[in-house]
């Protein structure tokens, strides 16, 4: 059996020490957006937390939660503020970046099922879930281990188990770790002391691997489960925050506290880039799987959430821009001038083809790409992309916290420059939005530009069939009283 791991510094001593070590990053640069073209192709590391919020950073606004380490990423890259996820919840934003691909095409679209909530409160019958990435997708560490990098993912897969774990997707090495923050388990079986933190468990899983393969280029998809329910912290960071006066509706210790693991292991992730004189030549982007567990007075609850996504609307399991927009953060200091703000929209769906470019490797040519490279916007900050709008399809229900509370029934949206349209697919009722100079989403502009509604639903209809979406059916006008409950490992409800 495998025994934990242990990075010769400690995270007590990597916390003493000052971050000045990388002071000397932004002093010697290539020039900008010329890539010799006998460069060294870069090592990639993509971070992901679970559930964090668009404003839960300081690099992002938030004057409560401290994350200096990721706010000095973002002073030293590149800060993306209109970055989504490909869904509202968990599983379709991680099958989407892994795979490149809209929810339709996998059959990915929530946990465990869509036919969430009371059933007599359900309009429709929602689409089939797949629970399992089907094996003939390819993935990106399948891209990436065939470009000759060694690949790895540590925490949160979220896909698959068993012949569906990532070992078997193209991780050469795979640890997957969910559902607790303590007593933590592991697939495959690791030993862990019950005291350990989990994201300090697989920050040391993290730094052994970029030490082990520093000689060569390496792909590590840390995966934190920070800092999706439960809500629990090291008691000693609780107490830092305990204190502090809240700031809007940033107000909680345990949250911020476990906000402040998530940043140091960004910092120990950066530092041993450092110490390797790595730094240079390694393209990191970190980001969050779907909106912050907030805004939810918008559905009647009082309480809004443990955190709060304002300016943003709602939050974690809506189409609404809280619960899809998401810190976006990518530093390749080789390629992309420092502390530039990209307003430019990018989808996790556009993390395999920004790696596979970026490795110099090849997406699988029989599979259909749906995202498109971002690489252009780290050279020059004058590009933009070149696709006609973002899709999102969420054919299920996600329930709210009472009866007939929801946070999303089925429904749809598509965002095309400053304009969003959501569709909701039980009544047909549509909503219009200029995020310009909305963004909020507080003025429903569709019975004032009708034309434009419909040309934006006509947009998300014919993008519909080109992925051959599936739509839920409507019900029979009898129901029944019974209760859908699913018991998902590691999801709230």
């Amino acid at each position: 059996m495998a025994t934990e791991s242990s990075d010769p510094r400690t995270r007590r001593e990597f916390l003493r020490e000052s971050s000045a070590a990388a002071a000397g990053l932004l002093s010697a640069r290539l020039a900008f957006g010329q890539e010799p073209a006998s460069a060294p192709r870069p090592n990639i590391i993509f971070v992901l937390a679970d559930d964090l919020g668009w404003t839960d950073l300081g690099c992002f606004g938030s004057k409560y939660y401290e994350t200096p380490h990721i706010d000095r990423l973002c002073a030293q890259g590149l800060k993306f503020t209109d970055g989504y996820t490909c869904g509202p919840n968990c599983v379709p934003t991680r099958a989407a970046l892994v795979t490149g691909l809209y929810g339709p095409r996998t059959g990915m679209y929530t946990v465990g099922t869509g036919a969430r909530g009371q059933e007599q409160f359900r309009k429709m019958t929602p689409v089939d879930n797949v629970e399992s990435l089907p094996k003939g997708i390819a993935t990106v560490a399948d891209a990436l281990k065939a470009a000759g990098y060694a690949t790895a993912l540590f925490g949160k897969w979220h896909l698959g188990r068993d012949e569906y774990h990532p070992s078997q997707r193209g991780f050469q090495e795979a640890i997957v770790s969910m559902g607790r923050h303590f007593k933590v388990r592991t697939d495959p079986p690791v030993s862990v002391s019950p005291e350990t933190y989990l994201a300090d468990f697989l920050t040391d899983r993290a730094v052994d691997f970029i030490e082990r393969n520093k000689a060569r280029p390496f792909f590590l998809y840390l995966a934190h489960f920070a800092v999706h329910v439960p809500h629990e912290a090291k008691a000693e960071l609780i107490a830092k925050f305990k204190d502090k006066p809240p700031v809007g509706g940033h107000r909680d210790p345990t949250y911020a506290a476990m906000i402040a693991s998530l940043d140091e292991s960004v910092g120990r992730v950066m530092a041993k880039l450092d110490e390797l004189k790595l730094a240079e030549n390694t393209l990191i982007v970190f980001s969050s799987d779907n909106g912050g567990v907030g805004g939810y007075q918008v559905i009647g609850n009082p309480k809004g959430g443990i955190t709060d996504n304002a300016p943003l609307k709602g939050g974690k399991g809506m189409l609404y821009e809280g619960g899809v927009r998401v810190p976006f953060i990518v530093r390749w200091p080789r390629v992309a001038r420092p502390g530039r703000v990209c307003a430019e929209p990018v989808n996790s769906v556009d993390l395999l083809p920004t790696f596979v470019e970026a490795a110099g490797g090849k997406p699988n040519p029989s599979q259909p790409l749906d995202g498109v490279s971002f690489l252009p916007l780290l050279r020059s900050a004058h590009a933009t992309l070149s696709r006609d709008a973002l899709y999102w399809h969420f054919p299920g229900y996600l329930e709210g916290g009472g009866p007939g509370r929801w946070r999303t029934t089925p429904a749809g949206s598509v965002r095309s420059g400053d304009w969003k349209l959501i569709e909701f697919f039980e009544d047909g009722r549509r909503e219009l939005y200029n995020l310009r100079d909305d963004l909020g989403e507080r003025k429903n502009l569709a019975p004032e530009k009708p034309d434009k509604a419909k040309e934006m639903h006509q947009r998300l209809i014919a993008w519909r069939k080109a992925v051959n979406a599936p739509m839920p059916s409507r019900k029979p006008s009898t129901t029944t009283s019974s209760t859908t409950r699913t018991i998902l490992r590691g999801e709230e409800i």
